[in-house]
């Protein structure tokens, strides 16, 4: 039985391909903004042998689908065009084993950037969950679109359990917890003890467990547990500005609090532009706040969620950092409200996550190792 899967799921486009074992619609997507996921995941739920139908109104993809399946050895048997502006349609015959890639290395290095930098992590070390998307902040450039009215969309500890059973059997070692406010989830502390045994960072903006049953599910931590903070700049005005009023300053009575409790801290600042002054403020201040430098982040805004400027992230230049959500699986977590970068449609099996990344990457790394720019944005 043909099924179509993908963002035109509801197209009456009759198919022109006979018989096809799955179909995919991509509809206007191109390549790099998202197709290569949707065919990747399809290609790999069938057979060496097996046809994948697929559908196209971006006229890119009419050059770059044939180019894809030369690089990972499958065979494009059809191609039909509705007419000369498309829509275009494709049967393709999967190959064999299509794994491997993975292994280029990190990002080039940005010489005098504020940004931190950093490298490629080997896909099925690490694994990002969203514990919840509501929080007590409302930032202007949140990828996730967490506020106060978000809903709460919470990851249930039973999945929790489940998942990092998963994750430690395929050998993963780090696990992340952000949200949203991962303390506005009551059973945060149940999350986090399911994942003993992995090395666990929890990012909070820190102004909410002070107090309270907060309070208590911090003491209760394992002090392995690392606490990543949020603080922008050296000064409240800008953080309060990009935050809220008043913001800044709880902040670091919570860095100072996780301190005071034996908890290793790490700090996280956000900015839009390079700032190489307030960058440096900033350092002088965690100096005296005695943060370690590599426990130090400086990031960029991403032009995802609520941020309407910032650094335009795509498949074809985002790092993979696979990351679960209640309800799916993402290729980063700055992207986890971008459809386009959706991996699955379930945060299980993550064998399905890592195996899409994986052969995502080996495209990616092909095309670098033919001299070809395959499934970039002009």
């Amino acid at each position: 039985m043909v099924e179509l899967t993908g963002p035109d799921r509801a197209s009456t486009s009759p198919n022109p391909l006979g018989d096809v074992d799955a179909l995919v619609d991509g509809g206007d997507m191109d390549c790099g903004s998202g197709l290569l996921l949707l065919i990747t995941r399809a290609m790999r739920r069938l057979e060496p042998g097996q046809r994948l139908g697929v559908r196209s109104a971006e006229a890119s993809v009419d050059v770059d689908l044939p180019v894809w399946a030369e690089l990972v050895g499958h065979d494009v048997v059809t191609r039909v065009a509705e007419s000369e502006q498309g829509p275009w349609w494709f049967a393709v015959s999967k190959a064999g084993s299509t794994s491997g890639g993975g292994d280029k290395s990190g990002r080039t290095e940005q010489p005098g950037t504020v940004f931190s930098q950093g490298e490629r992590t080997p896909v099925g070390r690490r694994l990002w969950i969203y514990t919840n998307f509501d929080c007590n902040l409302a930032c202007g450039y949140c990828c996730a679109e967490s506020s106060p009215k978000a809903a709460a969309r919470r990851f249930p500890p039973a999945l929790a359990a489940e998942v990092f059973d998963e994750f430690r059997a395929q050998g993963g070692r780090e696990v992340f917890l952000t949200g949203g406010e991962p303390f506005m989830h009551p059973e945060l502390g149940t999350l986090i003890e399911a994942a003993d045994g992995l090395e666990r960072t929890v990012l909070t903006n820190g102004m909410i467990f002070g107090k309270g049953t907060r309070r208590k599910t911090l003491e209760s931590l394992d002090r392995d547990v690392v606490l990543q903070i949020s603080l922008d700049s050296a000064t409240p005005e800008l953080h309060d500005r990009q935050r809220g009023a008043g913001s800044w300053a709880r902040a670091l009575d919570g860095i100072e609090l996780a301190r005071s409790l034996g908890f290793r801290v790490r700090v996280a600042a956000t900015l839009y532009d390079e700032d190489p002054k307030g960058a440096e403020a900033l350092h002088r201040r965690l100096d005296d706040a005695r943060i370690a430098p590599p426990d130090r982040i400086i990031r960029p805004v991403a032009q995802e969620g609520f941020a309407d400027t910032g650094v335009h992230v795509a498949l074809e230049n985002l790092e993979p950092e696979p990351t679960l959500t209640v309800d799916g699986a993402w290729w980063h977590p700055v992207a986890v409200t971008n459809p386009h970068l959706r991996i699955a449609d379930a945060p299980l099996p993550l064998a399905e996550v890592f195996g899409v990344v994986r052969d995502t990457l080996a495209v990616q790394d092909a095309a670098d190792r033919s001299g070809r720019e395959v499934f970039r944005c002009a």
